[in-house]
């Protein structure tokens, strides 16, 4: 008689007892197959999985009672019910309600196809993957796995969501919070260290007169008290010879990617355009300076992704896709194109092309001044990354601004209440105040 085969699905970043309950379940009623979801499963409904999915995948393998473990590339089980026809389908019981419960109704009329029967095991009490992956995220991150993570994004999800941070308390924000949207999970992916806020954040103009070596102790104040990635704004990159030390000093704190532009001269923000006088770097000089980062580095992890201003200084198109095929011909890890427009046209324009590319690499947007456009629409062109680059410190300027207003036209703070948070909130914001 053939033995009856059984399928459980599940992410398994981090096993528990409820785990290996669900296991012994299927294995008292037959053969275990595991459909193991695969990181951009995960990805599409809550945060990147701790683990990727070889490592869940050597875990769950060994064990006792799985017989085998397949990918389960999407959150619905079609594909692999129909690929492995089981005779049962094992789960816990909390699917039967909330946003799991179309995916149960679903699983259930494609098992009666062939008779299948859907098993639903009591939930384990006590048990929550979420507030284990709340502990882990107090402990904190290692260089190594921070910096490997923004790869990881990459490959996983349609778009990689990146917010600017410019300190620990900003850092927190981008790290905490998150949306529930239609049953989705969303949230900030990583963080931007911007050298527009970086230098404003002192009082100091955005023409890298903010060091390195004091841009670090902003972003050590970040690394301290989050785990998601970092991308940092390299402006031009400085001389080859200084760049050298830049890419080494981020990849040894865990940073995960520079942004470097094709600038020279005395660097003025880009959203001034030809406003100001600025200069574009030669192709041949600016791939030099992509190939001496990329030598740089010690790890693959490590991104070194080329900013493109040829539609920002009105070089044109043709100019910005020459120097796009150039750069990833010098080893660039990602592309990055700006513009200074309203408009979103010859932005939308330049994905066009650039996906005709065959060797191309992630492609990178800023959408400060093309603000209304929305990531499902980059997602359609193409766009692998969006930076939200200098909202945080923006808002918080005008805020900061009318409280002391408010306190100067009042005569005292009580006005100002209802901008702020209460003494008790900041107190208790930070882990440890107490």
């Amino acid at each position: 008689m053939n033995k009856k085969t059984v399928y459980i699905g599940m992410s398994a970043d981090l096993v528990h007892p409820g785990h290996l309950n669900i296991i012994k379940e299927g294995r008292k009623l037959g053969e275990v197959t595991v459909g193991l979801l695969t990181d951009k499963a995960i990805a599409s409904y809550k945060r990147l999985p701790v683990m990727d999915f070889d490592n869940r995948k050597e875990v769950i393998s060994n064990i006792k009672g799985v017989s085998k473990v397949i990918p389960q590339s999407t959150l619905d089980y079609e594909e692999n019910l129909r690929l492995v026809k089981p005779d049962f389908v094992v789960h816990g019981d909390d699917w039967k309600e909330g946003v799991q419960k179309k995916t149960r109704q679903r699983v259930a009329e494609v098992l009666s196809e062939w008779g299948g029967k859907l098993v639903d095991v009591k939930y384990t009490d006590g048990i929550s993957s979420s507030k284990l992956k709340k502990v882990i995220s107090e402990i904190g991150t290692t260089p190594d796995i921070r910096r490997a993570r923004l790869k990881r994004l990459i490959e996983s999800k349609d778009i990689v969501r990146i917010l600017e941070s410019h300190s620990g308390l900003s850092g927190l924000i981008c790290e905490t919070t998150n949306v529930v949207k239609n049953g989705i999970v969303k949230e900030f992916d990583g963080m931007w260290s911007s050298s527009l806020t970086d230098s404003t954040l002192r009082g100091k103009p955005d023409i890298e007169a903010v060091d390195v070596t004091s841009r670090l102790h902003s972003l050590n104040d970040i690394l301290e008290c989050t785990t998601k990635p970092i991308i940092y704004d390299g402006d031009t990159g400085g001389k080859p010879e200084h760049l050298v030390f830049t890419v080494r000093t981020l990849e040894r704190l865990g940073v995960s990617a520079i942004i470097i532009e094709d600038k020279i001269g005395l660097k003025k923000n880009s959203l001034f355009g030809t406003e100001v006088k600025q200069q574009q770097d030669t192709i041949e000089n600016f791939s030099n300076k992509i190939s001496v980062a990329r030598s740089a580095r010690v790890t693959d992890d490590f991104m070194v992704i080329a900013r493109i201003e040829s539609l920002i200084l009105k070089q044109g198109l043709d100019d910005a896709v020459e120097r796009a095929k150039a750069f990833l011909e010098a080893g660039a890890d990602g592309i990055m194109i700006h513009s200074r427009e309203k408009s979103e046209k010859e932005i939308l324009d330049f994905c066009l092309l650039y996906n005709n590319i065959s060797n191309k690499k992630p492609l990178i947007v800023v959408p400060s001044s093309y603000n209304h456009i929305t990531e499902e629409e980059l997602i359609k062109a193409g766009v692998n990354v969006v930076i939200y680059a200098n909202h945080m410190l923006r808002s918080s300027y005008p805020s900061m601004q009318n409280t002391a207003t408010s306190i100067l036209e009042n005569s005292r703070s009580k006005e100002a209440d209802d901008q702020m948070m209460s003494i008790k909130e900041i107190l208790n914001l930070i882990p440890g105040t107490k």
